[in-house]
């Protein structure tokens, strides 16, 4: 081995600590940004990607049985530009009771749309089982998996009271199709027992073509399409141009937060990892004034502090890696289970390129004050000491000593001031550290609110189906027609009837949606109309307020920006053959329908000639009512008119689970960096003034005493980096969450976002002193044991 690799692996093994440190803190560094780079990078399109893995259908056509023959509809997959194409499928649509393992029979969901198919492969549409198996005969079915989230359900029981002769049906498995082709899938021979008297089948036919990159290109691969169909028979089709849609809403809320914790990570690794390296040069001061003794040059002397600071940072760089890898397992698991996009992993090129950065860093960072060191004379680096340079510090410590404290506490409180360059570096990383404290707990809180504030647009404890698919409820979302005709619908006013009736009704209204046109907005919107008085059920408000009658319509941002609007102007209303203004009141927090959804009295459809439909009523309870012995009741006054009473339970958002997941661990890694900044500074501190601090060991203090002093030398920067830290984080939630929220299509209502009070700011203050004591506990109880002796001998 050469001379100049027995010095490295010298340094290495003599600085133990400073190389677990260097590599704990380059572990950290590369994980939590292969962690935060992988999320940012799956967000970008991660539709596209799952749509070419799974085939995806660009086109999903249903056909009416009555009208064409299963051959006659795959003889439409010789259409111009069709490329591939599956089916046909048969496809029905009832309302399922579903019987879990052990657990009581839920009484009631939304239809499914259930088409019968062998395989879970095929040309298009590639089908991803989540859990579970495959269907493999008569008797099973098969879940949507974006649906039916918990896999626990595998195993239940589902009948289709709709459809006394369908029998009883065992859940096999969960499964997702990216373009949402289905709510569920059974066999091809189970579709018979599954159609109601009367009733034809439709068949699902998938299709993809040579150009679908836009609204028009699908429009004219459906007319295609069209031209080869029996007349009348295409009933309705879906473009996955409007599921695309609605994933991205998604995705780009993810990114603004995300990027924000990765610079956070980033900035925060940067400040460690040059406190570790630079420390490591300038206590070695003295044996750099060794080797060049002994006739190293100076850019000898360079790579020898380089190759010292590059061993334990490649070790760390390479468990980081591979820390980070399994990390982003769990956290792409939630994006897969936000988005609905299968297998994502982490970029090869982020594998190389996080650590490739990192490593640079710690070159840049050694190479720097090693260069400057080694251009010393040699006799001045010789003569350089352990200590800072005379006179540093002794102002502070004069001005402490006065102080009513102990006298340990005074001289841990001076400390800081005998390296001010060292200090602030630590006090930065604390800041951000609290910075990034702060925005967890506000987004945290904020997206609390948010949920809370979705989960009213179902309101109630109770909500009644009236028959029939609603249009903006589950189930695939044609672009026009639907999986098959609605079934007719249950008298409404028999049904307000019976609601009215039930001696535990506090209050109730009905919904429905209806497609509807205004003026000088290109598509179609879907009014929610109401019905009774649901000023108890109102969405949450950004600005404005709740319709109080017709005439008036509550909207999205998105509406607002499609059509030029404000709250409190006009827009036209068409009708059929009639037209009339509508104000609007009011902008609600809603990120469905790609914004273009109105809430609004029925009454205002009606003024202009259109029916609104009737699908659900949401009902309150008086309190103290026992919910399940009134569905009961309320079902058995219901059934006979062809509709369901469930229980009404909230749901959290996927989306939203998933952010507070990756929040919390991005913010882990921010405490974790910063505690160990606070350590490596406490160890270098502690190795320049041992002899010192045996000095007052020997004049009387005590182990807890030492404890006392090392620990306040950090207490006070950390103090003052987390009372700066916390307003720095209440601005950056303040700028991120409106971001994300433009981002999902809808301005955040400005209660959710002011969630800071005085109350949480003292602890969340406190969170910068937590991580400085947590990082210097460990280095502080070790000088405490250094005995007395060994401390006045160390050179």
């Amino acid at each position: 081995m050469s001379a100049l690799g027995k010095v490295v692996r010298a340094g290495v093994g003599r600085r133990r600590v400073q190389s677990v440190v260097l590599a704990l803190t380059t572990m950290t560094a590369v994980a939590a940004s292969v962690m935060a780079g992988a999320l940012v990078v799956v967000s970008q399109q991660p539709f596209d990607h799952a749509f070419a893995k799974q085939h995806g259908a660009h086109l999903t056509g249903y056909f009416d049985g009555a009208k064409a023959s299963a051959a006659q509809v795959r003889a439409t997959a010789r259409a111009s530009g069709v490329t591939a194409s599956a089916g046909p499928y048969a496809s029905v649509s009832a309302t399922p009771r579903v019987t879990p393992n052990g657990a009581p029979t839920i009484p009631g969901t939304a239809p499914l749309a259930i088409a019968g198919r062998a395989a879970k492969d095929g040309p298009v549409d590639e089908l991803t089982v989540t859990a579970g198996r495959w269907v493999s005969g008569p008797g099973q079915i098969v879940l949507d998996a974006g649906k039916w989230t918990n896999p626990d359900i595998v195993g239940a029981r589902v009948t289709f009271p709709s459809v006394p002769g369908s029998g009883t049906l065992t859940v096999v498995g969960l499964a997702r199709s990216v373009t949402q082709t289905a709510d569920a899938w059974v066999a091809p021979s189970q579709i018979g027992a599954l159609t109601a008297p009367g009733t034809t089948p439709l068949y699902e036919m998938l299709y993809r073509f040579t150009k679908a990159g836009s609204k028009a290109e699908i429009t004219a691969d459906r007319a295609a399409v069209t031209a080869l169909a029996p007349a009348g028979s295409l009933t309705g089709s879906q473009s996955y141009l409007t599921t695309k849609q609605v994933v991205n809403q998604q995705t780009a809320s993810f990114v603004p937060f995300i990027v924000a914790f990765g610079v956070l990570a980033l900035i925060m690794s940067a400040l460690i990892i040059g406190i570790v390296v630079s420390g490591a040069v300038s206590t070695g001061t003295r044996r750099i004034g060794i080797l060049k003794s002994l006739g190293f040059a100076p850019a000898q002397v360079g790579r020898a502090y380089v190759g010292q600071a590059l061993i334990p940072a490649s070790v760390g760089a390479a468990l980081g890696l591979l820390l980070g890898d399994l990390g982003s397992v769990p956290l792409l698991g939630k994006v897969e289970g936000a988005y609905g996009t299968p297998s994502l992993t982490v970029a090869p090129w982020l594998q190389v390129a996080v650590p490739v950065a990192v490593l640079a860093l710690v070159v840049v960072s050694a190479l720097t004050p090693a260069l400057r060191a080694a251009r010393l004379r040699t006799i001045e680096a010789l003569a350089v000491g352990r200590t800072p340079r005379a006179g540093r510090g002794r102002f502070a410590a004069r001005l402490t000593a006065r102080l009513p404290m102990p006298r340990a506490l005074s001289l841990g409180l001076a400390g800081p001031f005998a390296r001010p360059a060292r200090s602030l570096t630590i006090g930065t990383a604390i800041m951000f550290g609290a910075i990034g404290v702060t925005f967890a707990y506000g987004l945290g809180a904020s997206l609390g609110d948010v949920q809370k504030g979705l989960n009213r647009d179902a309101p109630g404890q109770v909500v009644a189906q009236s028959g029939g698919p609603p249009t903006g409820g589950a189930g695939p979302a044609p672009t026009s027609g639907g999986p098959q005709e609605p079934p007719a619908q249950a008298d409404p006013a028999a049904i307000t009837r019976a609601i009215a009736g039930q001696s535990g009704t506090k209050a109730y209204f009905a919904t429905g949606f209806t497609d509807v046109r205004f003026a000088g907005l290109s598509d179609s919107a879907t009014a929610s109309t109401y019905q009774g008085d649901s000023a108890w059920g109102a969405y949450q408000m950004v600005s404005g307020h709740w319709f109080t009658g017709p005439g008036q319509i509550v909207v999205a941002q998105r509406f607002l920006q499609a059509t030029g609007t404000h709250v409190g102007g006009t827009i036209i209303l068409q009708g059929d053959g009639r037209s009339t203004p509508v104000r609007i009141v009011g902008e609600a927090l809603m990120t469905g329908n790609s914004g273009l959804r109105v809430l609004t009295d029925a009454g205002t459809l009606t003024s202009v000639g259109i029916q609104p439909r009737v699908e659900r009523f949401y009902v309150e309870l008086k309190s103290g009512t026992d919910r399940t012995a009134y569905i009961k009741t309320l079902n058995t006054a219901l059934s006979p008119l062809g509709a369901t009473a469930m229980s009404n339970t909230s749901q959290n958002s996927s989306t939203i689970v998933a952010m507070n997941a990756i929040a919390l661990t991005l913010t882990l890694m921010l405490i974790l960096v910063a505690g160990l900044g606070v350590l490596n500074t406490v160890v270098l501190d502690t190795r320049e003034r041992v002899h010192s601090l045996g000095v007052l060991k020997a004049l009387g203090m005590a182990p807890r005493q030492t404890v006392a002093m090392v620990i306040t030398s950090v207490a006070g920067i950390g103090a003052v980096a987390g009372l700066l830290g916390v307003p720095i984080g209440i601005v950056l939630h303040h700028y991120i969450l409106p971001v994300m929220g433009d981002a999902a299509g809808t301005r955040i209502p400005p209660v959710d976002i002011d969630v800071f009070h005085a109350a949480q700011f003292v602890p969340l203050a406190l969170g910068g002193l937590l991580i400085a004591i947590l990082g210097a506990l460990l280095p502080a109880t070790w000088v405490a044991r250094t005995r007395t002796a060994t401390a006045l001998r160390t050179e």
